[in-house]
């Protein structure tokens, strides 16, 4: 039994899920983050040369609402920490190339054999296995293998949705959906598993509805010529009187109606159901938003149905009224970033707190958290030999 002053007690709805990450970069760790927010207890292993070292590059965030201790995993004591940890854990997330935990020693069934319960979560680009699970990559390079990139951007070329389809969304976000799952099923079977996270089956997943429409004739496999993807003159981005952009969703009949009678309630627009009209169509109403700014705009189509908004920089979207009173956006140390997402009625997330720096935590409270006795500070052990 822990006693309840050493226990972490974070509240949220996976409050008493114990998860170990170890180091990576990107979307391993915003996995792991995604679950801190949602209150489990999250142990980040660090390397000992990364000791009191916060990137400066602000993934620091990344690392909110976790404990850090250090570990050489290419040495015994450390590594017998870890199996230790394991023995306590429900979840290991690990980030490394196909079989580089495995030669550490802290694989699947090294852990399984420490702790047959524990969900082994593995993030990675390519996969586990496939021609291409030993290459490097990136975000861009996998999109661009699904298919993805070649439907994102403009006539002339594809245009990088920034890292959020890729690692963030086909990769961490599918990792936690994968955890969860198997976490679940753990609870009912006794035994754990290994949850396979790749980021282009994650992305590919994303992209399912684009698939299902090319299949059925409704989607052309060319850039701006679809619905979504900027195609019509009613789902597309307009440049205002002061060089910023109007976002267009005015997709359904009502909402459309809506919109072509504020922005031009004088004059008789091309018909939209006539799709030889859509480039006049188009003329025609970036015309009429070139006559004013966009947050003259901003205010015209407040608070209607047309589906039209302003398109805010990330600095304006911090100070933006809807999500200001939502609290979309809360302040950690100086640095505003979002809010633990979703919300739950009766668990909530707790604050956020700061980034943990390597190390930043001994190792002996948070064995003893935990449960772990008997086990000496292992920095501190190796530093006397």
């Amino acid at each position: 039994m822990i006693p309840p002053s050493l226990a972490p007690t974070p509240p949220g709805p996976l409050a008493g899920l114990r998860v170990l990450e170890v180091g990576g970069i990107g979307p391993g760790p915003f996995a792991a983050m995604t679950l801190a927010d949602l209150g489990a207890d999250v142990v980040r292993i660090d390397r000992p040369e990364d000791r009191g070292r916060l990137p400066r590059d602000g993934s620091q965030i990344l690392h909110r609402g976790k404990r850090s201790i250090c570990l050489d995993l290419k040495a015994d004591v450390d590594r017998a920490a870890l199996n230790e940890l394991a023995g306590h854990a429900d979840v290991v997330i690990e980030s490394s190339r196909p079989g580089v935990a495995e030669r550490l020693g802290i694989g699947p069934d090294d852990l399984h054999a420490v702790n047959p319960r524990i969900v082994y979560a593995r993030m990675t680009g390519w996969g586990q296995e496939g021609p291409k699970a030993m290459t490097a990559g990136h975000d861009v390079g996998y999109l661009a293998r699904t298919g993805l990139l070649h439907a994102i951007g403009n006539e002339e070329q594809p245009q990088i949705p920034l890292a959020l389809v890729g690692d963030f969304g086909g990769g961490a976000l599918y990792l936690v959906i994968g955890i969860l799952a198997a976490v679940h099923e753990t609870r009912r079977s006794g035994r754990g598993q290994v949850v396979d996270g790749a980021i282009v089956d994650g992305a590919a997943h994303m992209g399912t509805l684009l698939y299902g429409m090319l299949a059925a004739g409704r989607w052309t496999d060319r850039r701006q010529s679809n619905l979504m993807d900027g195609g019509t003159p009613f789902y597309s981005v307009y440049e205002t009187a002061d060089g910023k952009h109007m976002a267009v969703g005015a997709i359904e009949p009502q909402f459309y109606d809506t919109f072509v009678g504020i922005l031009a309630p004088d004059e008789e627009l091309p018909s939209r159901r006539d799709r030889s009209e859509w480039p006049l169509l188009r003329e025609r109403i970036a015309a009429r938003f070139r006559t004013r700014t966009r947050d003259e705009w901003a205010a015209t189509f407040r608070d209607t149905d047309a589906c039209v908004e302003p398109v805010l920089s990330l600095t304006e979207s911090l100070d933006d009224a809807h999500l200001r009173e939502r609290g979309t956006y809360v302040d950690v140390a100086g640095i505003r970033q979002p809010a633990p997402t979703p919300r739950f009625s009766r668990t909530p997330a707790a604050a956020v707190t700061p980034p943990c720096t390597p190390g930043d935590n001994d190792h002996r409270s948070v064995l003893h958290s935990w449960g772990i006795s008997g086990v000496a500070p292992m920095r501190e052990t190796r530093s006397k030999r």
